[in-house]
């Protein structure tokens, strides 16, 4: 086993002699960003390892660009029309909600203005019966008089 060890780095030191020896990597192994990367052997192997396991999300986005721009030359417009068709429906579901929200928000707020109105007439009617009764020397009554809204429709008296 020990001679197969031997052959195996024998192999392995041919293969990275031949790297080195590359006037490509000579040049790289020069400059300020070899230097650095040779002092730094966890940052280049870091580098090394986001290179490598980059290649192939970048290959399919390079893949999705080519086949887009192809699709956008043949069916330019066949494509903007599906656009514009997707576009117009989603426009008009929108449109639906929207509408169908401000039905619903103007309801409710027409519920609370009635409320409210019908709450202030009655206190309003209620202070008003209260104050003729003290100027004609009656003593007010201990519960709050009845109103009847449906005949007065809302007008003050």
């Amino acid at each position: 086993m020990s001679k197969e060890m031997q052959e195996l780095q024998k192999q392995w030191h041919s293969v990275v002699q031949s790297i080195y020896s590359n006037s490509n990597v000579v040049a790289f192994m020069n400059s300020r960003v070899g230097q650095y990367l040779d002092d730094h052997p966890f940052v280049a192997l870091s580098l090394l390892m986001f290179t490598a396991v980059s290649a192939i999300p970048v290959a399919f986005f390079l893949i999705f660009v080519v086949t887009t721009a192809v699709m956008a030359c043949i069916g330019v417009i066949v494509m903007e029309g599906v656009a514009i068709a997707v576009g117009g429906i989603a426009l008009l579901c929108v449109l639906c909600g929207l509408g169908a929200l401000s039905v619903g928000v103007s309801g409710a707020l027409s519920v609370c203005y009635i409320v409210l109105s019908t709450l202030v007439n009655y206190w309003h009617a209620s202070r008003s019966q209260i104050r003729k009764q003290e100027l004609n020397g009656n003593l007010p009554q201990n519960s709050p008089p009845v109103l009847d809204l449906s005949a007065s429709n809302g007008k003050n008296e």
